[in-house]
């Protein structure tokens, strides 16, 4: 059932040398565009936008636009990183800017630059908005054109996780380095404010139809201080609530006391990816360095569950070898709030779980799944194989296997978006 895999933990090369490199292949000259082979299309005249899957593809700095349900067969695909010859030439001439570049490829990036992590399209399928971790940004590219619209440089040097309001509108993203969220105009690019969190920020969610914005800080997953003993060492961990008008935070969750509280002191209360019950009643998310996940009361403020997931006998037992301290990475829920599919990225499977009796399904085998999206019609989740390069859909009903799609070069994130009725891909130019 399980797959063994070796470690693809990357140590540091010396700045010179990568620098150097680097500025060779800038000297070189920029690449051909990416999806120039689509054929640019629009839709019929009053039609409206099509629902699509984006899938980012973060070493590669592509999107694959794939149909949101039934054979996920693709649509076409975005070069998210038009800009990436302006954006080098920035990055070699600020020492500290190189210094955090090279800092985010020899850690989180594994050795790989990191160049598409989230991605929210307009209301209207018009632009697709992604954060860039490496070039520590948030830009809009138009579908049509492929070029940039609008650029956002993030406070300090490394953007992550987004949220799309539920109306469409605005977009919040976590400046990692810099321990804030912005909160932007999804169609100009402009800040309608920010706010303090943790160390680290990461997930970003938006609850009660808009009204508040949670985000969960994940502390520093990049050093090797990993031992349980030492999980003090990696920093303020914990939600922080905002008001999504004001963005003033109005509650603070330690799952530290939580987690003791519920007498699992071994625990990290490293909150990664979450999903809020349809009503918002309970809380289910995953921590660092565990195979499972855990239930809490939001309005009791209290843990409920946790549930072990099965661990792969393949998988080192050495915590510096899990990709940025995770071990379970990625988690949705099925629309009706009756099942979890889970994503095992380290254990290299994903499952279905029953929310009302937590049991597992089948654990269907799967290469570093790192993020798991309920599909279109809401009768599957669509997880992101970054060791295959593939995404992978899952039935909700059974909890096995559809269909896999090859994408890009380690695909992340994965999010329900639109593209005008009739759209291949930007024209070439």
């Amino acid at each position: 059932m399980f797959a063994s895999r070796s470690s693809n933990h990357r140590a540091l090369s010396a700045v010179a040398a990568v620098a150097a490199l680097a500025l060779a292949a800038l000297v070189a000259g920029p690449a051909p565009a990416v999806g120039a082979g689509f054929a640019a299309g629009t839709g019929a005249a009053g039609s409206g936008p099509r629902e699509v899957l984006f899938v980012g593809n973060n070493w590669e700095g592509t999107a694959d636009v794939l149909a949101s349900t039934g054979n996920l067969a693709k649509v076409g695909r975005i070069n998210m990183i038009p800009d990436k010859q302006e954006r080098l030439r920035e990055i070699y001439l600020n020492p500290v800017k190189l210094a955090y570049f090279l800092g985010v490829r020899a850690t989180a990036g594994e050795g790989h630059d990191q160049f598409v992590d989230d991605m929210y399209t307009t209301p209207d399928g018009s632009a697709v908005v992604a954060s860039r971790p490496s070039f520590a940004d948030v830009v809009s590219i138009d579908v049509r054109t492929g070029r940039v619209n609008w650029r956002f440089p993030v406070a300090g040097y490394r953007a992550d996780h987004m949220a799309v309001s539920p109306d469409g509108t605005r977009v919040a993203v976590s400046a990692s380095t810099a321990n804030t969220v912005h909160v932007l105009d999804i169609a100009t690019g402009r800040q309608a404010g920010s706010f303090a969190t943790g160390d680290k920020p990461h997930e970003n969610t938006f609850t009660q139809g808009g009204r508040f914005l949670w985000n969960s800080s994940i502390g520093d997953v990049t050093s090797a201080l990993d031992a349980p003993w030492l999980d003090w060492t990696k920093g303020d961990r914990r939600i922080t609530v905002a008001d999504a008008q004001t963005l003033r935070p109005v509650r603070v969750i330690d799952m530290r006391a939580r987690l003791d509280a519920f007498g699992r002191s071994d625990l990290s209360d490293a909150v990664r990816p979450m999903s809020f019950a349809p009503d918002e009643s309970q809380l289910y998310f995953q921590v660092s360095f565990f195979n499972g996940f855990v239930e809490y009361d939001v309005a009791a403020d209290r843990i409920t569950r946790i549930k072990t997931l099965p661990e792969n006998p393949a998988t080192s037992t050495d915590r510096t070898t899990w990709v940025n301290d995770s071990r379970h990475h990625g988690m949705s829920m099925s629309p009706d709030g009756s099942k979890l599919c889970v994503a095992g990225t380290m254990d290299d499977y994903v499952t279905v779980v029953d929310r009302a009796t937590l049991e597992q399904g089948p654990l269907v085998p799967a290469a570093k799944p790192y993020w798991a999206t309920v599909d279109g019609d809401g009768s599957g989740c669509v997880i992101s194989e970054s060791g295959a390069d593939q995404v992978t859909a899952i039935d909700f009903a059974t909890g096995t296997k559809r269909v896999s799609v090859p994408v890009g070069d380690h695909p992340q994130r994965i999010r329900l978006g639109r593209v005008p009725a009739g759209w291949t891909g930007p024209a070439a130019r």
